[in-house]
């Protein structure tokens, strides 16, 4: 495995495990009383705020052209979709049923890439999708939670659709050069301006009720936020917008742990069954070029030879 794509899994984990980190900071808002749209208003206002320090700290340029704008506005949206209808999904079904349903970005990535670029994925990318999305199931899915609500369905899809085009656009875009974090900035700015307006709209803002939640808000900004993000530009460069997404699976074993470990949920073997057939996708997807050659060499050894 070369430098770069090691490179790209490494930061492909980074950026899983930090995005697994969203509950750990969102319940306490919520048991506090937060709604979800003020909650991502100040998630994305505080992570422009904090990773535009940072360049300004760093010296970097904050310079874009004009026919920049439309799409990262669009990166923007898509990113927003991502976020939201996620959330709205969690209000009108289970969390685990939604959890389930977002994880199908995977699938979405693939095909997007491949209608759009005629970049097909191999049979060892489509095992280890269906190997993560079952773990995801096993992870979130439980006997309660089996009801399916239409309308649910298709605002979670919504989700994974977003964000599965977000990835494709970062992949594939003439932006794709731009620094990772003036992107990030940029989208999390456009992604903050329409929280501002819907939330200015609905006057549904809520004031943050003391200095924890203050704290907790700046922490859901920039570990789950801004380093996740940029860690996901930087592995869609390096390894692809499919590969990343797959080995997004690792955001549910995140927060399975996080939950058992501080908010002391309980740990079964279903949960266990899950996280291994997702630590299974993600061997295949690190692995996936030496299995091919692998198989490959297996098959012309048994291949008949005609004399």
């Amino acid at each position: 495995m070369n430098t770069s794509k090691l490179k790209g899994f490494l930061y492909g984990l980074a950026t899983s495990i930090t995005f697994g980190l969203i509950p750990l900071f969102t319940l306490p808002l919520m048991q506090r009383g937060l709604t979800s749209d003020s909650i991502l208003f100040y998630r994305f206002v505080t992570a422009t705020l904090a990773l535009g320090a940072m360049m300004l700290l760093k010296g970097e340029s904050f310079r874009i052209t004009w026919r920049d704008v439309p799409l990262l506005v669009t990166m923007a949206l898509f990113y927003t979709a991502s976020s939201m209808f996620l959330l709205y999904g969690y209000e009108v079904m289970g969390a685990g049923v939604a959890t389930t349903l977002h994880f199908t970005y995977p699938i979405f990535t693939t095909l997007l890439m491949l209608v759009l670029f005629r970049e097909q994925a191999s049979w060892v990318t489509w095992l280890a999708i269906a190997l993560a999305v079952g773990g995801v199931a096993r992870l979130s899915l439980q006997g309660t939670e089996l009801t399916i609500d239409a309308w649910g369905v298709f605002i979670v899809l919504l989700s994974a659709v977003g964000y599965a085009s977000y990835i494709v656009s970062v992949n594939k875009s003439r932006l794709k050069d731009m620094h990772s974090r003036k992107l990030a900035f940029y989208v999390f700015l456009f992604t903050a301006l329409t929280f501002t307006i819907k939330n200015s709209i609905q006057h549904s803002l809520q004031p943050l009720p003391d200095w924890e939640s203050i704290g907790l808000v700046a922490l859901l900004a920039v570990m789950p936020t801004v380093i996740s993000n940029i860690t996901l530009l930087l592995a869609v460069r390096h390894i692809g917008g499919t590969l990343t997404s797959i080995l997004g699976a690792m955001e549910p074993v995140t927060a399975v742990v996080i939950g058992a470990c501080v908010f002391g949920e309980s740990f079964t073997t279903t949960e266990a069954a899950g996280i291994a057939l997702i630590l299974i996708a993600v061997v295949l997807i690190i692995l996936t070029n030496r299995i091919k050659e692998g198989v490959e060499t297996v098959m012309k050894r048994i291949r008949p030879r005609h004399v």
